[in-house]
């Protein structure tokens, strides 16, 4: 297949492109950095700076959209907010349009979200037939969502990826942590009662390669582990991982005061649970945070 991807120079796009070529797909990566997309995604992967440059002629099997301004990065003023909505919502109106004026339409949409959807549900477990929350993270993962199926009106399958954490040795959160936990300085946050709903990035690629694949699949998808862990677990066991100590909290008070509204990204959370996945027969390799830790921090 010829598959598009935005934000494949991400993270998780950057494994999944290895995992594509590695099955002999022909890949073109959207980029407002085309340059750097040989170097991140593989030197044969085609580079496209703009949707300007899909016209109606060109042919794509498969569209995956995981591109989306990181939320945690800068505070929500009203300019950020815009940049997040535009990131997401905007730009895939805009691929969902293309798809539509394509003389040859690709055959599935896998289309970001992520468990934010739920908003702040306490100890609920979350499936996808579950409401969506109120919140700002939950209004845009809902516009999101619904921009990614208008593509279903032009007859194209559409998958709703609902993203937990993913851990990578790579970076991403797991990177940010590493280096206060080494020196011996991790801190729950809060009171540490708050989901992480996680998933190890290897599970990640492989669910949604399944998802890609499977022509009966669509509609949302929670892709997080089956045992998700409280803040204060996922602190314990990071620490215990790497052997180090964490005696530290960082108070609730003082993250608000520091983070504003985006504060409640750490602070509150989601117990999600990936039941459609599961109920498809995946089989997850690191379902438990211990071993996943302790793949990806091996060496």
């Amino acid at each position: 297949m010829h598959i598009l991807i935005t934000g494949g120079t991400g993270l998780i796009g950057r494994q999944l492109c290895k995992a594509l070529l590695a099955e002999g797909h022909e890949l073109t990566v959207l980029s407002r950095n085309p340059a750097s997309v040989m170097a991140k995604c593989g030197t044969d992967v085609h580079a496209m700076a703009t949707l300007g440059e899909w016209h109606a002629e060109h042919t794509f099997d498969a569209v995956i959209n995981l591109a989306g301004e990181p939320i945690v990065d800068a505070c929500w003023t009203a300019q950020r907010k815009q940049v997040l909505w535009d990131s997401r919502v905007t730009l895939t109106g805009e691929l969902v349009s293309h798809i539509a004026a394509a003389a040859s339409k690709p055959s599935v949409l896998l289309s970001g979200s992520a468990v934010g959807y739920y908003g702040n549900r306490g100890d609920v477990g979350l499936v996808e037939a579950d409401d969506a929350g109120n919140d700002f993270a939950a209004r845009l993962c809902q516009a999101w969502e619904n921009a990614a199926r208008g593509a279903e009106q032009a007859g194209v399958r559409v998958c709703l990826v609902r993203t937990g954490l993913v851990l990578s040795g790579d970076g991403g959160i797991l990177g940010r942590m590493l280096l206060p936990f080494k020196l011996g300085l991790g801190a729950r946050l809060g009171d540490g009662k708050q989901w992480m709903s996680w998933v190890h990035i290897d599970d990640y690629v492989a669910m949604l390669l399944g998802l890609l694949h499977d022509a009966q699949a669509s509609g949302p998808y929670n892709m997080t582990a089956p045992q998700p862990v409280t803040n204060e677990e996922f602190t314990a066991e990071l620490a215990k991982t790497l052997h180090r100590p964490a005696l530290f909290t960082a108070p609730a008070a003082l993250l608000k005061w520091a983070m504003g509204e985006r504060a409640s990204l750490l602070l509150e959370g989601q117990k999600v649970l990936p039941g459609k996945i599961s109920a498809g027969g995946y089989r997850f390799r690191f379902p438990h945070l211990d071993e996943a830790l302790r793949h990806l921090l091996r060496k």
